[in-house]
């Protein structure tokens, strides 16, 4: 599976993005997705996930209510979509995939064994 992030970008305080997962070499409809970021000189974070059939979703606290992820099995993409924005938030946006992952293990960066490359998201005071 490759996967293809985009829609990071510069952004004002309190703006909105929405970043897309593209998957291409097998479906992703039945792989857990996730979204983590990594800001500069911290350590790579979890943002979000959704099991294949969205029947399970998590965010980190710092992003609940804010952020949302979704996905379209039949397009093979998964979004989040950043309201309220924070310059907090500024980090390499990156998405990962994995075919087993339980939900206890949806935050944890070792349970998914797909990633993509990142895209920018930096948000300005």
């Amino acid at each position: 599976v490759q996967l293809q992030a985009s829609g990071g970008g510069l952004v004002q305080a309190g703006g909105s993005l929405r970043l897309s997962c593209v998957a291409s070499g097998r479906t992703v409809s039945r792989l857990t997705v996730g979204w983590f970021r990594q800001a500069p000189g911290k350590e790579r974070e979890f943002v979000a996930a959704t099991k294949w059939n969205s029947n399970s979703i998590k965010y980190a606290d710092s992003v609940k209510g804010r952020f949302t992820i979704s996905r379209d099995n039949a397009k093979n993409t998964v979004y989040l979509t950043m309201n309220s924005l924070r310059p907090e938030d500024t980090a390499v946006y990156s998405c990962a995939a994995g075919p087993s992952v339980i939900q206890s293990q949806m935050t944890s960066q070792t349970a998914y064994y797909y990633w993509g490359q990142g895209t920018q998201v930096t948000v300005s005071s």
